[in-house]
């Protein structure tokens, strides 16, 4: 592969951050996109297309990019697979366990690339963060906790950049709170169990809008947190959307509101990222994506190994359903 020659599915909110994406990325011409608004596919590519169908007929292409909402992930995924066109999808993988599953199978039963764009992993803080944790600074770890914050769900109007999130009956596990679960199972590998208690604080908005979750991993027995509402602010227009603690025996590392990394209360990398979201990390998703393909290397977050961590968020609704710890792997495997 020579260029690599891509079409967006999707051109709305958070689509605008994979477009800028694919713009500054050496080696890849977003050459087509696809959305009922045609005025915002012309915007976003040379060749506009209102349907998935005639722009997969129309198009040759080395990968297309799924920037839709969940419930279309199913439909869209299975048209690329059934023309072998390697996939990246966004978050939420899907509406159920099942359909993720189906998407996962069928993909992996063609041949065809097929990764999940998770990008909270991809926050050059959470890199860093693994880099310490494994070069052993702080020890074994003891346990850790991810605070997860932002002020945009108060009020009548709540969510004003994205809206149908007010109409979604689960919302913040589903939408927001997957992000710290799978940068977890990033740091310190697969979740065992999991316990979760969940509210609604806003009667303006169909879904919960409070999550406190209790993970235990796997081999390691290790515990964190992972905290999350959208009703302050740690600091305005925070990039990591709240702040992280790990706690070792030999000391404790830590990810700032502004992004910074300490380590026992010192600086030991400073946020320099000022372009692209949240640490410039959608490009680096879509990144990692591109030199996979190239490399023929497995994604980390490929539609099976992405299982897991939606398993995980199944399996924290089950828990504040019935008010106990669930096994993830009931849920993955069930």
């Amino acid at each position: 592969m020579s260029r690599l020659r891509g079409g967006i599915v999707g051109c709305g909110f958070f689509a605008q951050f994979h477009l800028d994406g694919w713009r500054r990325m050496n080696g890849v011409d977003l050459a087509a996109a696809c959305d009922p608004d045609l005025d915002r596919a012309r915007e976003a590519a040379p060749n506009a297309y209102a349907s998935v169908e005639e722009m997969l007929d129309r198009e040759q292409l080395d990968f297309i990019d799924i920037a839709t909402r969940p419930e279309t992930h199913l439909e869209f995924v299975r048209r690329a697979v059934d023309k072998r066109i390697p996939v990246i999808c966004q978050k939420p993988m899907a509406m159920t366990m099942a359909d993720a599953r189906t998407m996962a199978e069928e993909a992996a039963a063609a041949g065809v690339p097929f990764m999940i764009h998770e990008n909270w992993r991809w926050q050059p803080w959470y890199r860093v963060l693994r880099e310490r944790i494994a070069a052993g600074g702080i020890g074994a770890v003891v346990t850790y906790r991810f605070r997860m914050r932002r002020a945009d769900g108060m009020g009548a109007e709540p969510y004003a950049a994205q809206p149908y999130f007010r109409q979604m009956p689960r919302l913040l596990l589903f939408e927001s709170v997957v992000h710290p679960i799978d940068t977890a199972r990033f740091l310190f590998g697969g979740v065992d169990t999991i316990y979760a208690h969940t509210a609604r604080r806003n009667p303006r908005i169909a879904g919960e809008d409070t999550a406190l979750c209790v993970l235990q991993h796997k081999d390691s027995g290790l515990a964190g947190i992972v905290d999350g509402h959208r009703f302050t602010d740690l600091r305005p227009d925070s990039p990591p959307l709240g702040d992280t603690s790990v706690e070792g025996e030999l000391g404790i590392l830590e990810v700032t509101p502004a992004g910074d990394v300490l380590s026992n209360g010192k600086l030991v990398w400073p946020n320099t990222y000022k372009h692209g979201y949240r640490g410039d990390s959608v490009r680096a998703t879509q990144q990692h994506f591109v030199d996979c393909l190239r490399t023929g290397q497995e994604f980390e977050t490929s539609g099976q190994a992405y299982l897991h961590t939606f398993a995980a968020v199944e399996a924290a609704y089950r828990s504040a359903s019935e008010g106990k710890a669930v096994a993830v792997a009931d849920v993955e495997h069930g």
